[in-house]
């Protein structure tokens, strides 16, 4: 019984010497896919698409605020035609504060859902190199979260990640 633990203890740090463990950088794969590339476009593209409604929220309320501005200044405007107005400034005001607010959530759930298929689609990817080259561990370097990668000691699979999923 001590013979076959001394054998144990003795084979257990030859064991963590035959571990493999491998690397790669998100930062340099990202760009490079297509999927990546088409969900920034139309990510920018419904940016684009809500900065021009709240220009032109913004410029009609501009525009109210004026008007209201000339009417306070004439004397023989009515209150309840002021009060009327200063209401309804305070409605857009609330409306645009809304829509800017909605705008920013939907935005915010547009790319998570695309950047979710992508690292999905990533996710496969390093299975996959992972189960062929036997790899233990294999870790991303560009989020900074680790501290210390020894490159002598771990694989940098970045290029065979890039093959794997089709990236130039």
């Amino acid at each position: 019984m001590k013979k076959i633990l001394v054998v144990i203890l003795m084979l257990a740090p030859m064991s963590i010497f035959a571990q493999k463990f491998a690397h790669f950088d998100m930062a340099q794969v990202l760009p490079g896919m297509a999927e990546y590339q088409t969900a920034s476009e139309e990510i920018q593209k419904l940016t684009s698409q809500y900065q021009e409604q709240l220009e032109s929220l913004q410029k009609e309320y501009q525009s109210k605020a004026e008007e209201y501005q000339k009417l306070s200044e004439d004397n023989n405007t009515a209150q309840a035609i002021l009060q009327s107005k200063a209401q309804n400034l305070q409605q857009m005001e609330q409306s645009i504060q809304d829509f800017y607010q909605a705008s920013q959530q939907d935005l915010q759930k547009q790319q998570t859902e695309k950047m979710e298929v992508i690292q999905n689609k990533i996710l496969v990817a390093i299975k996959k190199i992972g189960e062929a080259g036997g790899y233990i561990y294999i870790v991303d370097t560009s989020t900074g979260a680790i501290p210390y990668v020894n490159g002598s000691l771990s694989t940098d699979i970045t290029a065979q990640l890039k093959t794997e999923l089709g990236v130039k």
